[in-house]
């Protein structure tokens, strides 16, 4: 018989607006606001007294401002933000054999097999949320669950300074009566689609008939979505391997012929990759292009910079130069961008205009956090990036 998993899903509350107030006395018990303070820009994270007034991360900060006149807007430190993040991740390395880092401020901790050294898995938590008060004065949400897919959700039920434990005898009592959008990988396309079938809940979506739901959505999604609304998540917690190159490549159902269209696929390409090395803390000196035509002749280019980077506009140009270059005169099957050459040493440059993308790329990362990797549209990021061009100016 398999051993029953244990799984611990961390996240530390409001981590930028906690980490402000912490650092700044008069800040506490007020609201902060995170984020880019210009015209365009979007609030990173808010402390939980600006909540109240209605701002949420990835909200514009001019809506923000009004929604909140009287909060505190920082435009964040996100160097300093990093170095507290590691003293976090310490503390998880002395708790847990293995760790897995899903973002700045969170990550879980596989615990299976551990039962006989801990009091029990809720005073095992308890001790690992009162240490990271004790070391950083900052408050983490714990969940701890058979799986993955649990064990985040729980941690998310009772924010901030959350303690909650699913089990497999009380897991369906807590999914059932909550909305769809909890399960992984529901975006707005799938939850409009269930709710042409009247389905908004998680128990409800459980009863449905699967051929139903195949109709609707397709085989692969309609049985990832029973399995987890049953919480069924077979996925194992796995530390990540330092990664040798972060890229990735699309195949086109139909070849494209269109110049315009293959850099609207580059640029889609060059955000995922940018926003993948923020999110591994990298950045990369070789961008290599890969290209594969019609006839399934495959072609690979590749740059290395003077400079690492993990900016999207910097991807971007750099692909579109290579592609240019190749001068392609029929249509393309599959492209693949990838970034490699990692300079881990995560130094921030202190020249203003490196400052200035850290801060700026910080508040896109947030909006992709809040609403998947198409927060930002590719058309906006085209806009951007032509504009930028335009202006001259390093975006």
């Amino acid at each position: 018989m398999a051993m029953e998993r244990l799984v611990m899903h961390v996240d530390m509350d409001a981590f930028f607006a906690s980490i402000e107030q912490r650092d700044h006395e008069e800040y506490r018990g007020k609201p902060v606001i995170v984020g880019g303070l210009s015209g365009r820009g979007v609030v990173s994270t808010c402390s939980y007294e600006a909540r109240r007034f209605g701002v949420h991360s990835a909200m514009p900060i001019v809506r923000a401002r009004r929604l909140c006149p009287q909060g505190i807007f920082v435009e964040g430190d996100y160097a300093h933000y990093k170095a507290v993040s590691q003293d976090i991740f310490a503390i998880f390395a002395r708790y847990a054999p293995v760790v897995e880092p899903l973002s700045i401020d969170e990550a879980f901790l596989d615990l299976t097999g551990m039962e006989l050294l801990m009091e029990s898995p809720r005073a095992y938590a308890e001790k690992i949320k009162a240490e990271i008060r004790e070391k950083t004065g900052l408050v983490a949400s714990v969940g701890i669950a058979p799986n993955k897919f649990l064990a985040k959700l729980a941690s998310d039920l009772e924010k901030p300074d959350g303690l909650v434990i699913i089990t497999e005898q009380t897991k369906q009592a807590v999914l059932d009566p909550l909305s769809v959008g909890r399960i992984w990988g529901v975006g707005q396309k799938t939850a409009a689609r269930l709710e042409a079938l009247r389905i908004r809940t998680i128990g409800q979506l459980r009863r449905t008939p699967r051929e139903r739901l195949v109709r609707a959505l397709g085989a692969h999604m309609a049985d990832h979505l029973l399995a987890l609304a049953s919480g069924i998540d077979t996925r194992p917690v796995a530390p990540r391997e330092p990664a040798k190159s972060i890229g990735k490549e699309v195949t086109f159902p139909t070849d494209i012929e269109s110049a315009e269209a293959v850099e609207r696929v580059l640029l889609a390409l060059s955000e995922k990759v940018g926003y993948r090395l923020r999110r591994h803390g990298c950045k990369g000196r070789t961008i290599q292009l890969k290209l594969r035509l019609g006839d399934f002749r495959t072609y690979t280019r590749s740059r290395t910079l003077a400079e690492p980077t993990c900016y999207d506009r910097e991807i971007y140009q750099t692909a579109l130069a290579l592609y240019r270059a190749f001068g392609v005169k029929q249509g393309i099957r599959l492209l693949g961008i990838s970034v490699s050459g990692f300079d881990t040493s995560g130094a921030i440059s202190l020249f203003h205009e490196e400052a200035r993308k850290e801060n700026l790329y910080a508040a896109i990362d947030a909006i992709k956090k809040r609403f998947g990797e198409q927060g930002i549209t590719k058309a906006q990021l085209l806009r951007k990036c032509n504009e930028a061009e335009d202006k001259g100016d390093g975006v």
